[in-house]
């Protein structure tokens, strides 16, 4: 199979992809920019582990192109190197080292100097945690007790008040971690962050812009029926998507008065799919055991209008940053991440695999249902309902 092109972006292209990076937007969302894959971009962006690197300049003390050109012709005409200096207003050494590196009086020639000048200049800046490898030490220790940033970051300035080369910001630990170039810490170490994502994100990524996909319609939490919240009666559920690698997810429901929970298989986590599933799994539960439906506000759920309006299930949305109001689902999670560890390819299970899981959960002894199973008390109210 003949390779496909590498392909490649321009300065102002990169600088681009740069900008809507920070902006949190997608990967396929830039990608479109250019009428091109998300890899590509992916590739720019990981380069540095999704942290913009520092705009190139030169510095003020080093020779511009057109000193070197004037060097170029003055060596051409065999003036010395410090007549040279005196007419730049350079030290002689300065205008004898460019000469040397860059061919000698032979083959010197300005064009070649500077392109040889800019990619020297092309090296990582050294970070603090490089030049003290003791506070890199302590920093990488720290990391492997699941320390953040942030805390180890806290913790140094509080334990050496007084030795600033110990003091680092939680900012250099991220850009050490990401930035792998840097050579302070091991990228191995990325395993350790709440987040093991090799690329960091903008700090947009996750708030509901309207880059983000928010949700119309939504009808709040707070005016779910009070006997949603004392769970007094059967019937309301919460949901969510359990998330795997290679973009693969499954859905999860979980009853809230008797625990029962329920897995779905679905192909993507787009609102058509996702709604989709959820309706063909709803008209499979007598309507006396399903009336309320609640949800954070992933974009999965944007067509919840259509589910409500082929189900007559109401859905109830989480405050936004808030998914511990759904705190029966998000406890089923924590229980499913035995079954399902994170990053876990989730599309390679079946639908019965899922079954199976869900089963094993609901005729698990639950101490807050006086140690009867999910399995039990559920099955009693649907032969109430039957």
């Amino acid at each position: 199979m003949k390779q496909r092109p590498r392909i490649y972006y321009n300065d102002s292209q990169k600088a681009l992809i740069w900008e809507h990076w920070k902006k949190g937007h997608s990967l396929q969302q830039i990608a479109q920019l250019f009428d091109r894959n998300h890899s590509s971009i992916q590739r720019i962006l990981a380069e540095t582990g999704g942290i913009r690197p520092a705009q190139r300049s030169r510095s003020e003390r080093s020779l511009t192109f057109a000193e070197r050109e004037e060097i170029s012709r003055a060596v051409v005409m065999g003036r010395s190197i410090r007549s040279i200096a005196e007419e730049l207003n350079r030290a002689a050494s300065t205008i004898s080292r460019e000469i040397k590196r860059n061919g000698g009086l032979a083959d010197y020639r300005a064009t070649q100097a500077d392109h040889a000048a800019w990619d020297r200049a092309h090296r990582p800046k050294i970070c603090e945690l490089a030049q003290n490898r003791a506070a890199a030490q302590i920093v990488a220790e720290k990391l492997n007790l699941q320390w953040s940033p942030e805390q180890i970051a806290g913790w140094l300035k509080r334990t050496y008040p007084d030795e600033t080369s110990y003091q680092v910001s939680h900012e250099t630990i991220y850009r050490s971690l990401y930035i792998q170039a840097r050579g302070a810490l091991k990228k191995e170490l990325l395993a350790h962050l709440r987040r093991t994502r090799v690329m960091r994100r903008s700090r947009h990524h996750t708030q509901k812009t309207d880059n983000h996909g928010r949700i119309l319609n939504t009808v709040s939490i707070s005016e779910r029926p009070a006997t949603v919240q004392d769970r007094a009666v059967p019937g309301h559920w919460e949901g969510d998507l359990l998330c795997g690698s290679k973009n693969t997810q499954l859905v999860t429901l979980v009853e809230r008065n008797t625990r029962y929970v329920m897995l779905l298989k679905v192909a993507g986590k787009d609102s058509e799919t996702v709604i989709n599933a959820l309706i063909k799994n709803a008209r499979k539960i007598p309507e006396e055991l399903y009336r309320t439906l609640t949800w954070d506000r992933g974009s999965e759920m944007a067509g919840h209008k259509r589910f409500t309006m082929a189900t007559n299930i109401d859905v109830y949305f989480c405050d936004p940053q808030n998914p511990w109001q759904r705190g029966t689902n998000e406890n089923t999670n924590g229980l499913l991440r035995h079954y399902f560890p994170k990053g876990t390819e989730l599309s390679s299970y079946s639908q019965a695999k899922l079954y199976a899981v869900a089963r094993q959960l609901n005729n698990r002894p639950r101490k807050t249902l006086s140690y009867e199973t999910p399995a039990v008390l559920f099955n009693q109210h649907v032969a109430v309902t039957g």
